[in-house]
């Protein structure tokens, strides 16, 4: 699980307090907000320990003044806590959080050649049968693979490659009793 314990917390308690606020969809894009800056570089400074306490607070100052008030509440609750490292991840943690309440989860499948919609579709209904819950697929190849799919959800593996049914053969194999 990406974001670790600490992260999972903060998202969780930021996403339930805007949740009951009413103000879930203001700080959902506050957040995307925060991904792309993020991913921009813009935010390196808030991370880099060389930079000076009361600098980290005007850059968070400056940034909260664009987002929601839980959300500027929030930054600065991680500016004070020396928690900016939460930062990292909290788009991530903040959209588990968003899946979870309406029942889904995230996962993602390899293949050895690239699915087309129809059969990405189809995989998500398979697997929502065996996990009871929606699931949003993210494809990745693996050549590796050769044939069939091995899809990776909440911790778990279900394998259904050529090389994964021939490893479970072979361990039936090996424990079946030779009469």
């Amino acid at each position: 699980m990406k974001g670790g314990l600490v992260t999972t917390r903060y998202a969780t308690a930021l996403f339930e307090l805007a949740r009951d606020k009413g103000a879930l969809a203001e700080v959902g894009a506050d957040v995307e907000q925060l991904a792309r800056e993020l991913a921009s570089g813009a935010l390196a400074p808030l991370f880099d320990a060389r930079v000076a306490h009361e600098d980290k607070r005007k850059r968070v100052d400056a940034l909260a003044a664009k987002c929601q008030r839980l959300t500027a509440n929030f930054l600065r609750l991680l500016l004070d806590k020396r928690r900016l490292e939460v930062l990292r991840d909290l788009p991530a943690a903040f959209r588990r959080c968003a899946l979870a309440e309406r029942g889904a989860v995230e996962g993602h499948v390899e293949s050895p050649r690239p699915l087309g919609q129809g059969e990405l579709a189809e995989l998500a209904v398979a697997v929502k049968s065996v996990l009871g819950k929606e699931v949003l697929l993210e494809q990745r190849a693996n050549p590796e693979l050769i044939a069939g799919v091995r899809v990776f959800v909440e911790n778990r593996l279900l394998d259904q490659s050529a090389l994964g049914r021939l490893e479970g053969l072979e361990r039936r194999l090996r424990l079946a009793r030779l009469s």
